[in-house]
């Protein structure tokens, strides 16, 4: 690649770089370096290539492994002393390195005080780096003199242990996983998912205790880096529960699944089975018995040739939000409900009360060509405020990009009392403003003078309704309920071998909403919808408004 292509590709990746660097180093400066050392890199590798396919992949393959690096040689560090005075401090006539005086060794007895306790620790660096009396460590950590003094000799054993031990270090080290996707299913705390697994060391922290305990010494040798670093993510994980403390070891509390092609293969034909069955049904009644027209559906919505006479609804958008939400929410009697949602959710210091889980998926997986993708996909996303309960989902055929985080979750909050107030009252300028720009709501004309508001998501205005279009679903449910079980039993025993025994009954709670309030049989239906021409894709103008109701309680 010649030096101009080379210098533009780097100018556009210099700042993502940075904050790659920047949320994974302990400090700006380390960052800094990080950062120059991923650019010089990448660089060079540029001038050097001339068939790099995924300038991306390529770009972000080098920022690993130079995080990777920085991880290992982070470790050889501790709480900030040389190397040299590690060796002078800690060796003595008669010690460990009295015949082997090599930088190495001096490394690796570095590395071995990591390995030590917390207490431990302290007291070693604080006895030989900050050169305090011992009875003056024991008044500050207030524990008794001679515990100092033990723990001053099991120290020193430990490190000669340790020195005489070749750690067994995993794949892990040198082939860092990925999560693939997060999400939640439940209710959400202050804090999202990716601060939780903001970093590659705390989602390979999960993955390496995914099937297995594991102490805080053995994941650190696992993954390559330093006890310390190790100790600070499990600590947190541990807090908020996605690792569970057993003993002296830590197993993960969420589901990680790694799925082959194979068992997607098999979620692929599921899914588009029961969607084949129920999405086509669900349309054909939808349309024929005209309740699209019912006026307890309000829908802003018009065809382009509508009239003030003849007023037309778009009923290509007004299915758009209907067929998943009936997808969604009917049949509820038909669910196997024999496990409940407190039996297998974690409630989280931060309010949420959700269960949690993430995916793997090998970029080397080959899956068939009709194989459908979740893109960009959250939901469905529901929240409730007076009477009301605004209902979404959000697609790749969607404007509107929302997370599952406590913005939203108010954002939503806000939406519904803003639409219970505008009933009566006018709103104010900044709030006409903010809905119109998230496309909840459509407004023109003079806010002094002449002025008109619509809202622009689907509104069901009673109980009745609601029932009427989820007996709908509930009956298309029921006439296939034998086909679906015999549709989803191969899956269902295929995803169950794959699930650690310890968290099987999570994943058995989570396979009683198949082919119900379940995202992908959501998205199934209407892939295969737009698949046999029944339902047309969004204009541009419908699209930051698309699948959202507001349902009255």
């Amino acid at each position: 690649m010649n030096r101009q292509d080379a210098e533009k590709i780097i100018t556009e990746y210099l700042k993502p770089i940075f904050g790659f660097a920047l949320k994974r180093c302990k400090n700006a400066h380390d960052a800094e370096d990080l950062s120059q050392d991923i650019v010089l890199k990448a660089f060079r590798a540029l001038l050097i290539k001339d068939d790099i396919g995924d300038v991306s992949k390529f770009i972000w393959t080098i920022a690993h492994n130079a995080l990777s690096n920085y991880y290992r040689d982070a470790a050889k560090s501790v709480i900030g002393v040389s190397i040299d005075e590690v060796a002078e401090i800690i060796a003595d006539p008669d010690s460990m390195l009295a015949d082997d005086d090599t930088a190495d060794t001096i490394r690796r007895l570095q590395s071995e005080i990591a390995y030590l306790s917390k207490l431990q620790r302290k007291i070693v660096i604080a006895y030989y780096f900050e050169n305090r009396k011992q009875a003056d460590i024991a008044k500050d950590l207030d524990i008794p003199l001679g515990t100092v003094k033990w723990h001053l000799f099991e120290a020193k054993k430990e490190l000669k242990r340790g020195m005489d031990t070749m750690r067994k270090t995993s794949e892990l080290k040198f082939n860092p996983i990925k999560f693939t996707s997060v999400g939640i299913n439940g209710s959400i705390g202050t804090k999202s998912c990716d601060e939780f697994f903001r970093s590659a060391l705390s989602q390979n922290i999960c993955y390496c205790v995914r099937n297995e305990a594991k102490t805080v010494n053995e994941i650190a040798d696992a993954l390559g880096v330093s006890p310390v670093y190790v100790e600070t993510e499990v600590d947190f994980l541990e807090e908020y529960g996605f690792l569970k403390q057993i003993g002296d070891k830590y197993i993960v509390n969420f589901i990680i699944s790694e799925p082959t092609a194979e068992l997607l293969t098999i979620q692929d034909t599921m899914y588009k089975k029961a969607a084949g069955l129920f999405a086509n049904e669900l349309y054909d009644e939808l349309v024929n018995i005209e309740i699209l027209d019912d006026e307890n559906i309000f829908c802003n919505k018009m065809l382009q040739d509508s009239t003030k006479e003849n007023p037309m609804r778009d009923k290509n958008f007004l299915l758009w939000s209907l067929i998943p939400y009936i997808a969604a929410m009917s049949g509820e009697k038909l669910m196997d409900s024999a496990i409940s949602f407190e039996e297998v959710a974690t409630i989280r210091p931060d309010g949420a009360h959700n269960i949690a889980h993430a995916a793997v998926v090998s970029e080397e997986i080959k899956l068939p060509d009709n194989y459908v993708y979740m893109r960009d996909w959250c939901g469905p996303y529901y929240n409730t405020y007076a009477d009301c309960t605004l209902w979404k989902v959000d697609s790749e055929w969607s404007g509107r990009r929302m997370g599952v985080n406590q913005y939203e979750s108010e954002v939503s909050k806000r939406v519904l009392a803003l639409y219970a107030h505008e009933k009566e009252n006018l709103l104010s300028q900044e709030d006409y403003a903010w809905l119109s720009e998230r496309g909840y709501l459509k407004f023109w004309g003079d806010y002094d003078g002449c002025f008109k508001t619509a809202w622009q998501m689907i509104v069901l205005s009673n109980k009745d309704i609601q029932e009427k279009l989820l007996a709908i679903g509930e009956k298309i449910k029921a006439k296939y309920k034998d086909d679906f079980d015999v549709i989803k039993a191969p899956y269902m025993e295929a995803v169950l071998d794959s699930v650690p025994a310890h968290l099987r009954k999570v994943k058995e709670y989570e396979l009683q909403f198949l082919f119900h309030c379940d995202g992908w049989f959501l998205l199934h239906c209407i892939v295969a919808l737009l698949n046999n021409g029944k339902l047309k894709p969004p204009t541009e103008e419908q699209k930051k408004s698309l699948t959202t109701l507001i349902v009255q309680n």
